[in-house]
């Protein structure tokens, strides 16, 4: 019965071709127009790390003065070196990482290579375990080099593809500001996006070239990128001493259950009252825990323009399915006196319904393969645009079928109400007038 109702509709629909390719523009418009905001917004909202997000959380502490304090506000979202190191060699969480970035000055060996900056982050142990970071050469440093603070790096495959050709370099040397480290691995494809680790730097984009100890870092006067939040005699912002009253450092903790959720968040609470009866902190206890995503949505990663946009293109959307009512509507009801006949011949309401409704997809699935070919278009101009998420701004599969069921959906919906009134035709009416 489907392949008869979808045989009438191709035939309805190409005895008046401009009415069908205006229905099938006003779809594909509205279909193209949202789904490249809502792509956009797909990628940026996404899940950088699936799988794990729900047991990954950042710790927050309020160890400022009392400086504009507000009651129950928001504590900083990095730690000073004290509270990290402490909370570090606590060992309270299955993992943990302490962490800032950095920019460090590669000279190459080859000497067709000039010397050039490469992003870098500065990090412990737990790391690479903890993210689950892919590795196509090599391994990880462990806890034993974070306490010897030994020179050993690992690089990412983009770096190793510009210093050595994409070969092995697990044990080479690379001279990191005048200093000799060890290769000891080399990442495989690991990007994720937002890079949620770190937003004080950048939110999207490619990851560091460089890793290596945290204390490596510090024993060699790495430059470190981010800046500082400081307060009292805390400085200027840039790389503080480790005594300083200033946040600078990431500090995140891989909890596996709700339970250590729940009792880390009390050990926090109990660190920060020991710390204030030390005369450290100035504030009563103030902390958070939140998990990764929740992290995101705190850090409102994903921008407000492009919400914005997207419901402009929703509501832009509905508009085109409001004249696709109306032009649905007038075609139908103009095929009055043929539906008028078919009832007289036997055919039920609810065949003609069905009929029409076919008809109503038949447009759909059209517009959509259009709305498709804008959507290409769109995030096409998106990645043209300066924003440092701008080159994520692709259709993925998972995109591509929701365009067409979104398409078919809508055309469906816009013509229930033409289809609901034409087949309230009384047969004998029509016959009569014709």
């Amino acid at each position: 019965m489907f392949g008869y109702y979808f045989d009438l509709a191709l035939r309805s629909l190409r005895r008046n071709k401009a009415l069908t390719a205006l229905m099938v523009l006003a779809i594909a418009l509205g279909i193209g127009a949202s789904m490249t905001t809502l792509t956009v917004l797909h990628v940026l909202s996404g899940d950088p790390l699936p799988g794990r997000s729900s047991t990954l959380y950042a710790p927050q502490l309020d160890p400022r003065d009392m400086g504009d304090y507000q009651p129950q506000g928001e504590p900083p979202d990095r730690v000073t070196w004290i509270d990290g190191m402490n909370l570090l060699q606590a060992k309270r969480a299955d993992r943990q990482a302490l962490m800032t970035g950095g920019s460090v000055a590669i000279q190459p060996a080859q000497s067709a290579l000039d010397p050039f900056y490469e992003t870098a982050r500065y990090t412990t142990a737990d790391f690479f375990p903890m993210f689950g970071v892919p590795f196509q050469y090599g391994h990880a440093w462990g806890t034993p080099e974070d306490a010897t603070s030994a020179a050993v790096a690992v690089i990412s495959g983009k770096l190793n593809d510009k210093l050595f050709g994409g070969r092995d370099s697990s044990g080479r040397m690379l001279r990191v500001g005048g200093h000799a480290l060890r290769i000891i691995g080399v990442l495989g494809d690991w990007r994720p996006n937002p890079q949620f680790y770190d937003l004080n730097l950048k939110s999207y984009g490619e990851d560091e070239g460089v890793y290596l100890p945290l204390s490596t870092s510090q024993d060699l006067h790495l430059a470190h990128l981010g800046g500082a939040d400081c307060w009292g005699n805390g400085g200027d912002g840039a790389t503080p001493a480790h005594t300083a009253p200033c946040v600078w450092l990431q500090f995140w903790v891989q909890l596996d259950t709700p339970p250590q959720a729940a009792a880390y968040r009390q050990f926090l609470i109990h660190y920060s009252q020991e710390q204030k009866s030390l005369g450290r902190f100035p504030r009563p206890p103030n902390v958070r825990l939140r998990n990764l995503m929740q992290w995101l949505d705190y850090k409102q990663v994903v921008p407000g323009d492009v919400r914005l946009q997207n419901w402009l293109a929703l509501g832009f959307l509905l508009v085109c399915l409001v004249n696709t009512v109306g032009l649905m509507l007038a075609k139908f009801l103009r095929r009055s006196a043929e539906l008028g006949v078919r009832r007289a011949l036997g055919a039920s309401r609810r065949a003609l319904f069905m009929q029409l409704l076919v008809e109503s997809g038949v447009i759909g699935l059209a517009g959509g393969l259009g709305g498709l070919l804008l959507a290409y278009l769109g995030l096409w101009l998106v990645r043209r645009q300066p924003a440092d998420y701008a080159p994520l701004a692709h259709l993925d599969g998972a995109m591509l079928v929701m365009t067409l069921v979104m398409a078919v959906a809508a055309s469906l919906l816009a013509g229930a109400l033409p289809a609901w009134r034409a087949c309230q035709v009384i047969p004998g009416l029509q016959l009569k007038s014709h």
